[in-house]
């Protein structure tokens, strides 16, 4: 009898135990995702993107449990210049309609550390979609001082080859390789 009671307590204890993933949603003011080429030997391009949607579960106790999506328009492309920007948006590279999104969806996460791991996912580009591999880094997961809210920051780097997603124009001659910096804040969704 003992051991039922103490088997009945644990099973109804065991829900408790393991939390599930909890939602969080990308602050758009503290997320950026920053990417620089080399122009042609002479200088490193940089552009970014910035004030994009996403959603992240998130279990602080199983990483490798966790998820993220995030999209955002091509056309919210910053490069400081608008002559590049109409550029990349031309036929010659995005030929970027204005409801042409990018996504990135998780497929995988990898633990690698206790604040590292390897995020696997499908990146849609220009249309295509090709496995990336992320270098992440968890910054911080917290109480936000000023938001009085669970929040976390994640940082990530990647590298891609535009003329895989069909944007290869001018390759070698402007790196096909493309290196990209992520920065994202999340605050847990109410």
């Amino acid at each position: 009898m003992k051991h039922l009671v103490l088997a009945s307590a644990l099973a109804l204890a065991a829900p408790a135990a393991f939390a599930a993933p909890e939602a969080y949603v990308l602050d758009p003011s503290h997320s950026q995702i920053v990417f620089t080429y080399n122009h042609l030997g002479f200088s490193t391009g940089t552009g970014m993107f910035s004030g994009f949607e996403g959603e992240i579960s998130f279990d602080q106790e199983d990483p490798a449990a966790s998820s993220i999506t995030v999209s955002f328009p091509v056309r919210s492309m910053l490069t400081g210049w608008e002559a590049r920007f109409e550029h990349f948006m031309s036929a010659d590279f995005f030929d970027a309609a204005d409801d042409e999104m990018v996504t990135f969806t998780s497929t995988g996460i990898e633990v690698t550390g206790d604040q590292t791991a390897k995020i696997t996912g499908d990146l849609t580009l220009n249309g295509v979609t090709k496995p990336v591999v992320l270098d992440a880094k968890l910054n911080q997961a917290g109480m936000h001082p000023m938001e009085n809210k669970p929040w976390a920051g994640f940082d990530a780097t990647t590298t891609v080859k535009r003329s895989e997603f069909e944007v290869g124009k001018f390759a070698p001659f402007v790196s096909d390789e493309v290196q990209i910096r992520i920065s994202i804040e999340a605050m847990k969704a109410e």
